[in-house]
């Protein structure tokens, strides 16, 4: 497991010596230190020998996106024009991990059709949600069994203006009625064939549906109970082992 290693004082010459030696992350601090993320592939002495001290603090890293993508913290996302800063929480949705980027790029071409809302389910940060709304769409509902998830949804919507666009509500698909012309869905592989009947109810007519946190290896059977209930696959993208899926609506 990766490890934080901090500096208080770092030398000019520290983070080229850090990235050489592998560095997940870095970030220099107000100060003149330095933090960086290191891979446990490469211990703490020698760090401190390559870069001639000793004057270093090893404390455990802190996983992002449920300990899966390693960053010092989030960063803020370049969607379209626009920027979409996001509070560091625990909430899923950091948009480093591949299956919301993967997402977010569904999401760039999906609202050519312009769509007059979208539905996230499982929106953990509202990543997703609010990446929609700078693309364009006008109302987002992001809907999510963890009320934690809502609140950091909540206050990333304040944080970047959004908060009159979006509703958030708690529950699954199940737990809401009516219908949107795009839903997109980054959970896993598991729930999306298990609530698959009733999150298709939830596609409009000729509506969208993005699916995303599928290994590569399951991504056919996810596709193909998608495809029993009248969903047509129009897009298929992958980025480091996982899948997201395009499909539309035939009826």
């Amino acid at each position: 497991m990766p490890y934080r290693l901090d500096l208080g004082h770092a030398a000019p010459d520290a983070a080229d010596r850090l990235i050489d030696l592998g560095a997940l992350d870095l970030e220099p601090s107000p100060q003149g230190g330095l933090a960086a993320l290191m891979p446990d592939s490469v211990t703490p002495g020698e760090v401190a020998a390559a870069l001639g001290t000793d004057g270093l603090s090893v404390s455990p890293a802190e996983g992002r996106d449920a300990g899966s993508v390693w960053a010092l913290r989030p960063r803020p996302l370049r969607i379209g024009t626009e920027t979409l800063t996001l509070i560091d929480a625990a909430a899923f949705g950091t948009g480093l991990h591949p299956t919301t980027s993967l997402c977010l790029d569904a999401l760039r071409d999906a609202v050519d059709a312009k769509p007059g809302s979208v539905l996230d389910v499982g929106t953990g940060s509202g990543v997703l949600a609010l990446g929609a709304l700078l693309l364009g769409v006008p109302r987002a509902l992001g809907i999510d069994i963890d009320e934690a998830a809502l609140r950091v949804a909540k206050e990333n919507a304040r944080l970047n203006g959004l908060d009159a666009r979006l509703q958030l509500a708690l529950g699954g698909p199940d737990a809401v009625s009516g219908t949107w012309p795009l839903v997109v869905a980054n959970v896993l592989a598991a729930p999306l064939i298990e609530m698959a009947p009733v999150l298709v109810r939830r596609v409009g007519r000729h509506g969208h549906v993005i699916l995303s946190g599928i290994p590569a290896s399951v991504a056919p059977d996810v596709e193909q109970a998608y495809r029993r209930l009248g969903m047509q696959p129009v897009s298929r993208t992958s980025r480091g082992g996982w899948v997201a899926l395009g499909l539309r609506a035939s009826w």
